[in-house]
């Protein structure tokens, strides 16, 4: 038996500009936030690799798209690196030449038959911006970067039918004034919040401005779901935590963004640990009056909260982890790699989140995939990949995905992270997620592995074993019984 993926259901693969582009005639003066930090702090990017290189996509665009097109891609999900888009960032002057090149990447896209979907920022907040005016911090910033995507819509929205303002816009707050974990490491708990808000402010104002233009696409946002499970089902401290957690990683963009405001339990949390975010008057209108039209979510490991262990040390700076402890599940299977658990089902549970919570709102799966380390170890006779693992991963998760469709969730595509190999933040090529490997030490040579001859099929004959490996059922299942 066959499980029929439907045919409006996108299946697609994703990366980013800065993680694939490389730095090749770039600009002096045009460094993102991530160009500073690799210069500042190279030795923490695993082997000194880092957006420098990249896998050189600028160069190689076209051996990458001939790729897409080999396997059949309906859709490559990209960026547009704000940090070289411009040579002045306060007067808007167009760098041409890289204007050029999103103009190269997006015509090459459409002729391969693989629709580009366009990120507007994935981390890159020009290093001026954030010198001068504090980064998104700054309701100055909010209004340059609108008229920089309105920049964008004038020049390729002829073409680009499918727009983001931001690919995870909670991350690069939450580890630089948060957890402190990346560069600069600022513990600024407040100053996490007032990003947080000014890119919600941001997304609706670019909305707006896009829906004035009539350009006939669709414009959201890439959310990062983190999607929590309590410890125990029926301990309410237990679910109380899951449901914080869920509350500040994720309601707090997508409640506003979809719904059109925060809820008030929310803005009670942030009062209370005096974080609450500065505001102008009108705001509250113009979120509610521009929701985004659709929304990506990345995936890829659940979250196991229980009531905090021990008391919260009230002098610490706020956190999250304020209203939890971590729970590892025994004998919960995992990527040994990245130590992530794998649990393909969380696919339906969120797909039924979105269905209840969200009233169906549309949505697909924007990243979901396997970092695996040491790949080359798995290369047959022939020098290709041999990443069943990867296959097998994708394949339960994509049944849990396709299942819940059927169940009636407006989900509308899967797409992999990633496809090709790229660099991720610190990890740099540390571990390899792409269908397409890049071979580091022969000059940066493209050649499938066996995940991307199978997602090729996959791809042609839209269908999947009417079974999963995986023998858990979802959550939302469990309470049907």
């Amino acid at each position: 038996m066959k499980m029929k993926i439907p045919e409006n259901f996108n299946l697609g693969a994703a990366s980013s500009a800065w993680q694939t582009e490389g730095w090749s005639g770039k600009k002096d003066g045009q460094d993102s936030y991530l160009d500073d930090w690799f210069k500042n702090e190279y030795f923490v990017w695993h082997d000194g690799k880092g957006p420098d290189v990249a896998t050189d996509f600028m160069n190689r665009y076209q051996e990458d798209i001939d790729l897409m097109k080999k396997i059949g891609l309906n859709s490559y999900r990209t960026s547009v690196n704000w940090s070289r888009f411009f040579t002045d960032y306060d007067n808007l002057t167009v760098d041409e030449e890289y204007a050029k090149h999103i103009d190269d990447v997006i015509n090459a896209l459409i002729k391969a038959n693989v629709r580009p979907m366009i990120a507007i920022e994935h981390y890159d907040v020009p290093q001026y911006l954030q010198n001068k005016y504090g980064g998104w911090n700054s309701r100055k910033v909010v209004d340059l970067y609108v008229k920089y995507a309105k920049i964008l819509f004038e020049r390729y929205g002829d073409r680009v039918k499918d727009w983001f303002t931001f690919n995870e816009p909670i991350v690069p707050q939450t580890r630089i004034y948060l957890d402190a974990v990346r560069y600069p490491h600022i513990v600024d708990p407040q100053q996490w919040m007032q990003w947080n808000y000014h890119k919600v402010l941001a997304t609706a104002k670019t909305v707006a401005i896009y829906h004035q233009m009539n350009q006939g696409g669709k414009i959201g946002v890439i959310h990062n779901w983190e999607f929590a499970y309590p410890r125990s089902k029926t301990y309410d401290p237990d679910v109380l935590a899951a449901h914080r957690f869920d509350l500040l990683n994720n309601r707090i963009f997508v409640d506003p963004l979809v719904k059109g405001s925060y809820s008030q339990e929310l803005i009670a949390l942030l009062k209370e640990n005096n974080i609450m975010f500065r505001y102008h008057s009108e705001d509250q209108q113009l979120i509610k009056n521009n929701t985004i039209d659709y929304i990506g979510l990345n995936l890829y490991k659940p979250a196991r909260v229980k009531q905090r262990e021990y008391e919260w040390n009230n002098n610490s700076p706020f956190s999250i982890k304020k209203y939890y402890s971590d729970f590892d599940l025994p004998g919960r299977k995992y990527n040994a790699s990245r130590g992530w658990e794998i649990y393909p089902p969380m696919m339906y549970d969120l797909a039924m989140v979105m269905k209840i919570d969200y009233h169906n709102f549309p949505w697909f799966i924007s990243e979901n995939g396997m970092g695996i380390e040491n790949e080359q170890k798995y290369k047959n006779s022939d020098g290709i990949i041999q990443d069943d693992y990867r296959i097998n991963y994708i394949r339960e998760n994509l049944y849990w995905l396709i299942k819940a469709v059927n169940d009636g969730a407006n989900c509308q595509g899967y797409m992999l992270w990633a496809f090709t190999d790229n660099v991720s933040p610190m990890n740099a090529f540390k571990n390899r997620y792409g269908l397409v490997e890049i071979d580091l030490e022969n000059n940066l040579k493209r050649r499938m592995k066996k995940s991307g001859y199978w997602y090729a099929d996959l791809i042609s004959k839209r269908t999947l074993p009417d079974d999963s490996a995986y023998s858990y059922k979802s959550t939302f299942e469990e309470n049907k019984q």
